[in-house]
């Protein structure tokens, strides 16, 4: 080596370390040349003057990266070490061996400044604490740092051109093999082409992954695996096996690079690497259909997409809808709230309620609402049948009508805005190819507007194109002469085939979604909801529902209830007519459509109104006792007769003008009565 002329006997009394670390684990097992090479800097430091038992050799980074220190724990010793003042000198083959970030770089330079510890490499020895190894240390630093950049750079921009042409030959799932020429074909194995072709299958039929599981372990069926070794097993499905084999492109036929995205953490969690998120569809980097022989069409792939992405059942604003399932709420899934705009979700306690209770997991704040779900879904079950109907169906052509004028007047404004900002783009890069180059002043701020308006431009463009894929997820649906006759009958035989058993709720359920995108609910009064029923294609239908309360003060129309019930009764009208009318009239009952007599009777008797037409049953009737009086004389209880008279030990009948039990007033009839009691007799009548 040179410049050993730096070294002094200070140094030599400490200790000498060799820092040795390859990148990778692949590289730790294929690179055995450069292990020699930087074992090999042990004899160097050794012909500097260090004898033997000085010199550490450190190997516990190896197969570790050096643009960061997160899992170099030998580097951190090593810096640790050299703050004590243990070690003299610093050697690696490459300055890039001990870091490839400045960031991580430089803290090393300051301790060993510090410390008036030495740096070596296979060029020479450097001082850190004097200008002139500082200077070269810190250029051999960036060097270092920009030279992981430039290969990684290098690298990957082949392996994207090479992927642009579908020609990269990424890692096959099972079901596809590649040969030695490079073609792709299926596997020759005929099971496992039909059970791959059997996950696709039952996940069209049942429009569940999970119920894919089920199906498959229900029938003690495998599916076929891709192993680190490229050969094909079969184990056991588990819901992360069959969504991936569902979202796998390569069964559609298409090659697909950049399906993930690295994200660095940095909300001060334990692992600093950076992780790997997927992408949506629509932001892949490449996508190269009809590449591999398809199991599935690419229209089936976005199809059992879009189903997955809707079947997870996300509680927020504005996301998916869930799977239909097989609980008694009709609306779950479908279900928002009116008040703040999220999804509500459903409680089955004591009864079917839905509930909104994002602010309390959120905010900790109260429950928005509960709201009956028996009501709600009442209402709109029939708004859905009414919409089977002629008569809605040319209401649905009308709202399509309307909806294509209004797309046509926004298609033709946002033509006019685009017009305009190109013709600003095109002005300014007129203006700035008139500027003198040589004005710098002029020409950087006429370069900075023509910049502006293209991005304005750019945005503009992004931001239509956006709004169309949106309108354009709305198909219109033209309806022939022959499916209308076909609606008009099934508007007539579903509602009876919706009382019978012989559709399931998650049928009922998936057959609303057919023509409902949402239903927003809001507590209007306490006994009233406002109902908005969103139709797919955008129409609106708003109800007002009728819920259940606790107590009849609770209904918002009890006080004139009230008022026209004593009206009523003051009028010398029965409990039942008063009822009967007041339900023509629209009142109702706490838990039911209709007013009962009873609540007649409880409201008339709180005021203290007794009819008048009904004069009190009479106490005594001659030749006759009452229940009471019998009773009394043999010495039981009333109820005791009361239950012989229900079980028909005792036959009697009422009288028909006072409604009293009539016994005859003779002797008989107590001794009777009297051997009843002491089980000598089993029967009387009278």
């Amino acid at each position: 080596m040179i410049s050993s002329e730096l070294i002094q006997q200070h140094h030599r009394d400490r200790r000498a370390v060799v820092y040795i670390r390859q990148s990778t684990p692949h590289q730790v097992l294929t690179n055995i040349e450069s292990q020699r090479l930087q074992r090999a800097m042990r004899e160097h430091v050794q012909r500097l003057g260090w004898p033997d038992e000085r010199i550490h050799t450190v190997e516990g980074d190896t197969g570790n990266t050096a643009t960061t220190t997160a899992g170099r724990d030998a580097y951190k010793d090593l810096l640790s070490e050299i703050a004590l003042g243990h070690v003299g000198i610093v050697v690696s083959y490459e300055s890039q061996r001990l870091s490839r970030n400045c960031s991580d770089w430089y803290p090393l330079l300051d301790v060993c400044a510090l410390k008036n510890c030495l740096i070596g490499d296979r060029d020479g020895v450097y001082e850190p604490w004097t200008p002139n190894g500082r200077l070269l240390l810190g250029m051999k630093g960036i060097l270092s740092e920009i030279e992981m950049h430039t290969i990684r750079g290098r690298l990957v921009a082949g392996v994207q051109n090479k992927a642009r042409r579908g020609e990269l030959a990424l890692a096959l799932p099972a079901g596809l093999l590649r040969r030695e020429d490079g073609a792709v074909v299926k596997d020759p194995d005929l099971q496992v082409q039909q059970s791959i072709e059997l996950v696709f299958t039952t996940f069209l039929e049942l429009k569940a992954a999970s119920k894919v599981v089920r199906a498959f372990n229900g029938h003690d069926l495998r599916i076929p695996r891709r192993h680190r070794n490229e050969e094909t097993i079969w184990r056991a499905p588990t819901l992360a096996s069959v969504v991936g084999i569902l979202r796998n492109p390569a069964y559609a036929g298409a090659f697909v690079y950049g399906k993930t995205r690295t994200v660095r953490n940095l909300d001060g969690d334990r692992s600093p690497r950076p992780q790997q998120k997927p992408r949506e569809v629509n932001e892949w980097s490449v996508i190269v259909k009809d590449r591999y022989p398809a199991y599935i069409s690419w229209e089936t792939f976005e199809r059992i997409g879009a189903t997955l992405r809707d079947n997870h059942a996300e509680y927020d604003r504005n996301k998916t809808r869930g799977i239909p399932r097989d609980g008694s709420a009709l609306l779950h899934g479908l279900m928002y709230c009116g008040e703040c705009g999220h999804k509500m979700v459903v409680q089955y306690k004591d009864s079917t309620r839905y509930l909104c209770n994002y602010l309390r997991a959120q905010r900790q704040l109260p429950v928005c609402q509960y709201l009956p779900a028996d009501s709600i879904d009442r209402v709109v079950v029939e708004a859905f049948f009414q919409a089977l109907s002629p008569a809605e169906l040319d209401l649905y052509e009308q709202a399509m009508q309307r909806r294509r004028d209004q797309s046509s007047e926004v298609n033709a404004a946002q033509q006019r805005e685009l017009q305009r900002l190109h013709y600003e783009a095109h002005l300014a890069r007129r203006q700035f190819d008139r500027v003198d180059p040589d004005n710098r002043l002029v020409a950087g701020e006429l370069e900075r507007r023509w910049e502006n308006a293209l991005r304005a431009l750019r945005d503009t463009e992004e931001k239509f194109e956006y709004a169309r894929r949106e309108r354009d997820k709305v198909i219109p649906m033209s309806i022939a002469r022959e499916l209308r006759t076909a609606f008009s009958s099934l508007g007539k035989s579903l509602p009876t085939l919706w009382q019978q058993k012989t559709l399931q709720r998650t049928q009922k359920k998936a057959l609303l979604r057919c023509l409902i995108d949402k239903v927003v609910a809001r507590r209007k009064c306490r006994d009233c909801v406002e109902v908005r029923l969103v139709w797919r294609g955008g129409a609106v239908s708003e109800f007002d529902v009728p819920i259940t309360v606790g107590s009849i003060r609770e209904l918002s129309s009890f006080e004139t209830m009230e008022k026209q019930i004593l009206a009523l009764e003051a009028k010398g009208i029965s409990d039942e007519t008063i009822a009967r009318q007041l339900t023509d009239r629209g009142f109702r009952s706490p838990l039911g459509d209709t007013v009962l007599p009873s609540t007649v009777k409880t409201i008339r008797l709180q005021h203290g109104r007794v009819h008048r037409f009904r004069g009190p049953r009479p106490r005594r009737v001659a030749k006759h006792l009452t229940l009471p009086q019998v009773a009394q004389r043999v010495g039981v209880k009333p109820h005791w007769l009361y239950n012989l008279i229900n079980r028909g030990i005792v036959e009697i009948e009422r009288d028909t003008t006072t409604g009293l039990y009539l016994f005859p007033d003779r002797p008989e009839t107590l001794d009777d009565l009297r051997r009843l009691k002491a089980g000598a007799i089993k029967k009387v009548s009278y």
